[in-house]
């Protein structure tokens, strides 16, 4: 079972606070770096670098305002890299339960010998 991931996407959804970002742009509806700061125990200027690695994985995009720029979740990137994630962690599961499956077998022989 092979699943495909973007590992750019991961990379940058593997900062928490990049993830505390997109969590409060969902709830928002939309910020920028500013308002995103006011926040975040993080400076104006590492949100902003922070976006701009969401926006280059397509997580987020801007548009201007004013001096600003308005920053929006991409709900259609959001769901891909949810679906990534269900799909690896399906693959894991899998193999957890092999794992189970042969270490249970294992501990079934070793009985059968002490007998």
């Amino acid at each position: 079972m092979t699943a495909v991931v973007d590992d750019d996407l991961w990379s940058a959804v593997g900062d928490p606070t990049r993830r505390r970002m997109l969590d409060l742009l969902l709830a928002t509806g939309d910020g920028t770096a500013t308002s995103l700061s006011e926040q975040l125990p993080v400076t104006r200027q590492a949100i902003a670098k922070h976006l701009g690695v969401l926006d280059r994985v397509g997580l987020v995009h801007a548009t201007p305002a004013g001096r600003e720029r308005r920053y929006r979740v991409d709900e259609a990137q959001l769901a891909r890299a949810v679906a990534q994630l269900s799909t690896v962690g399906a693959a894991w599961d899998a193999r957890l339960r092999r794992i189970k499956r042969i270490a249970e077998a294992i501990q079934r022989q070793k009985e059968e010998k002490t007998w």
